[in-house]
């Protein structure tokens, strides 16, 4: 199955590709070179010579007799699909994930590489298991070079935070140091306490 970031890098060279070829064949026409270099533009193209236009006097017509509710309508709708389009790019922008590992330390095995998710999920799943442990939530960030693991750990009302630490440095976070052959692995801990509803007694 294909990671998110490549569906994400398809969209944007699809988008691009579509992008990039209207601009083109508005160009064309805006040089006249559909004319200069007997250049056959694509059928039903409307925009072929630089006095041509998108819309004709009959459709001017005809839109501008729409009435309010229909523009405004119209352009809700074009604010939403522009709002969604710069919310994915700056989602694009701000992405700051590995993608995929090199294991075998320094230097990497050639060819040998551990997807980040795989990775956190199994430092998480460890994690989850170790004593005093209610929920474990794992993320890595930053360049494959240059990683960081950032655990989030939720522990029971009666889990010690001390001894959480040490076993989850000594069990999980080396095992995962010793598997991706990195022995500095910055890691950033955050522990906090499940709630739990009080005992009533009568």
């Amino acid at each position: 199955m294909a990671s998110r970031s490549a569906r994400n890098r398809t969209l944007l060279a699809l988008a691009g590709l579509v992008l990039l070829g209207g601009g083109l064949l508005v160009l064309f026409a805006g040089l006249d070179l559909y004319r200069r270099r007997d250049l056959v533009p694509p059928t039903g193209w409307p925009l072929t010579t630089r006095h041509d236009v998108l819309l004709g006097s009959a459709d001017r017509v005809r839109w501008s007799g729409q009435g309010w509710w229909w523009w405004a309508a119209v352009i809700a709708a074009l604010v939403l699909v522009a709002a969604l389009a710069l919310w994915w790019l700056l989602a694009q922008l701000g992405r700051r994930r590995p993608g995929a590992l090199s294991v075998g330390g320094t230097p990497p095995q050639e060819g040998v590489e551990l997807r980040d998710h795989a990775l956190s999920d199994a430092i998480a799943t460890e994690a989850g298991a170790l004593p005093g442990v209610e929920h474990a939530a794992v993320r890595i960030t930053g360049r494959p070079a240059r990683t960081r693991t950032h655990v989030r750990l939720t522990l029971t009302p009666d889990g010690a935070p001390g001894a959480t630490l040490g076993a989850l440095c000594e069990g999980p976070l080396r095992t995962a140091r010793r598997s991706t052959g990195r022995p500095d692995m910055p890691t950033v801990v955050r522990l906090q306490v499940a709630r739990h509803t009080p005992h009533r007694v009568e």
